[in-house]
């Protein structure tokens, strides 16, 4: 590859996690060839977080992976919710159903025309889909994928950024401890809370750091497990995706990785610097009262609590996303997730970008509409870790007296208050709005719906996520609204008598911007965006809406490409 083209190497991603891959994955749709640097040889066989909430899967959906990626994780059959005990063969605290993951599949082929979710979120943790992407990855000719290449040098310059990776012997032609440069149009850090990249740009964190409380704070431990007697031996019919166990004792958390033997272990009952593998063996025994064989296939140590968002998310050849840009608590699961929308934010900007379309503001918009959604959704995430902190374990918690009954019941149902925000969070899933962008047009009386954690409200004033369709009864490949939209812009034309989109077409032909012009005589469709035409993003936003032609398309078209 040459380094002396700027062309070579349109983008260049540092970090190969779900971020960075699914970035290249996006930029690959957007016609675009990216180069992925990861220091490690392949993606970890570490447990990470298991949530892929509703808009990841909607994105996974676009790319055509979604129903691959409903295959990861626990069996069709395995409930998906939450329960609690004091410890796993004692007193059951509370249990908060969720559906299994083939529940789930037989709810969306049932759902009314206008349901709002056509993916649900789904349990697999980062480490199975991290695979499939990656093995995805490699069968795109777009992507470069560069692992084993550890980038030890970044250099903006004022019409390219030079990269600079050193190779650890395997991958992509490395030859161990030889130093290549890369030149590429734009660089984005994906590589996690200890960027290299956003260290190179002098870039830090805001927000709170850690919480100091008994319950996932302070430092903490994560483990992967494997604990053949827990399904078996002690739960029984009581099957979920997360298993508690909260005693005076002890508080730790066991998330079930395939339904049967493997877990994810987070807790901070053990001092993670200094427990070995039989202290944890021994931890998990206390937690489940009884004799288990426990075998610990892994652990590190981590903080809880944090809610960071970068001051910056980068320079202007230069960008940040996922972890690079904000660290969460896993608290809701919000923080893998935050990262996918921010790249599929970032992804058509960025083509617009390379292929010539874009105006001098674009890529600012990014950090204007992505880092205040960033610190709304870690202040949420660190909101649930500080109300888990606070339940009370009282001593009588164990006991088999009125005192313990009294206490379990008390305890249980703050517990399950917990636990039920951290499944009802579909306001913060779907909620995300770019009110006030510059690259959004509202209209003069335009009212967006409030923010609300729980629950979403689906409305096509500019700024918010389009409004979810089925198009048939089938609900299945093509089923869906967002299945019909263009990978650029689309118009949707809605009633027989919507105007015309021609003017909007042929000024995005003038200005090279790709654009598909939808038309649906469908009253479902149309009653739901409440207006004739509607202006939708390549991320699936509004950008703007109206009932006539806009009087100047191209001014239009101007402002939502940032000219």
């Amino acid at each position: 590859m040459s380094t002396d083209d700027p062309s070579a190497t349109p983008v260049a991603v540092v970090g190969g996690g779900p971020v960075g891959l699914l970035l290249a994955l996006f930029l690959d749709r957007h016609g675009v060839r990216s180069v992925v640097f990861d220091a490690e040889e392949s993606v970890p066989e570490q447990p990470r977080g298991s949530t892929h909430n509703a808009r990841t899967m909607e994105h996974y959906r676009t790319l055509g992976l979604a129903s691959r990626v409903r295959e990861l994780g626990l069996p069709r059959d395995h409930a998906t919710g939450i329960s609690f005990f004091t410890r796993y063969s004692g007193h059951g605290l509370a249990h908060l159903p969720w559906p299994s993951p083939g529940e789930t599949l037989r709810r969306v082929a049932g759902a009314d025309r206008t349901d709002q979710t056509p993916e649900p979120m789904h349990r697999a943790n980062q480490m199975y889909v991290e695979r499939l992407l990656l093995d995805h990855a490699r069968t795109r000719p777009n992507i470069t994928l560069c692992y084993g290449w550890r980038v030890t040098g970044l250099d903006e310059r004022a019409g390219h950024v030079d990269v600079t990776a050193t190779g650890a012997g395997t991958g992509a032609g490395a030859r161990a401890g030889a130093p290549r440069t890369w030149r590429a149009a734009y660089a984005v850090g994906c590589d996690g809370g200890h960027s290299f990249v956003r260290r190179s740009l002098g870039i830090r964190y805001s927000g709170e750091s850690s919480v100091q409380q008994d319950v996932l704070g302070r430092r903490a431990i994560a483990a992967h497990l494997r604990v053949p007697g827990l399904h078996s031996g002690l739960l029984g019919q009581r099957r979920a995706w997360s298993y508690w166990a909260v005693n005076p004792e002890l508080a730790l958390n066991l998330i079930t990785l395939n339904g049967a033997d493997e877990f994810f272990l987070l807790t901070s009952s053990v001092d993670p610097d200094r427990a070995d593998e039989a202290e944890l063996a021994r931890l998990v025994r206390r937690a489940a009262g009884t004799a288990l064989r426990v075998d610990v296939l892994g652990h590190r140590p981590w903080t809880p609590g944090a809610a960071l968002v970068a001051d910056r998310f980068g320079s202007r050849r230069t960008l940040l996303a996922g972890d690079a840009a904000h660290l969460f608590s896993p608290n809701g699961g919000f923080g893998m997730n935050t990262g996918v929308d921010d790249v599929a934010n970032l992804s058509w900007k960025l083509a617009a970008a390379v292929q010539g379309w874009a105006g001098p503001r674009l890529l600012d918009s990014y950090e204007a509409e992505r880092r205040p959604i960033a610190v709304r959704n870690t202040t949420a995430a660190r909101r649930l870790n500080i109300g888990l902190g606070a339940i009370d374990r009282p001593p009588a918690l164990e006991e088999d007296s009125p005192d313990g009954v009294a206490a379990r019941g008390k305890t249980g149902a703050e517990l399950a208050a917990y636990g039920l925000l951290t499944l009802e969070t579909l306001g913060v899933q779907l909620g995300a709005r770019y009110d006030g962008s510059p690259i959004v047009a509202p209209s003069p009386g335009d009212t967006a719906p409030p923010d609300a954690f729980t629950s979403y409200t689906p409305s096509s004033v500019p700024g918010g996520r389009a409004p979810h369709v089925w198009l048939d009864c089938f609900h299945g490949p093509h089923s869906s609204l967002f299945d019909r939209f263009g990978a650029g812009f689309t118009v949707l034309r809605l009633g027989r008598d919507a105007p015309e989109g021609g003017g909007l077409r042929a000024a995005a032909e003038k200005r090279g911007v790709p654009l598909t012009v939808l038309s649906l005589d469908e009253p479902a469709v149309r009653d739901l965006y409440e207006r004739d035409l509607v202006l939708i993003r390549p991320d699936h936003h509004v950008a703007w809406r109206g009932n006539r032609a806009p009087d100047d398309a191209d001014a239009l078209l101007a402002r939502v490409t940032g000219h």
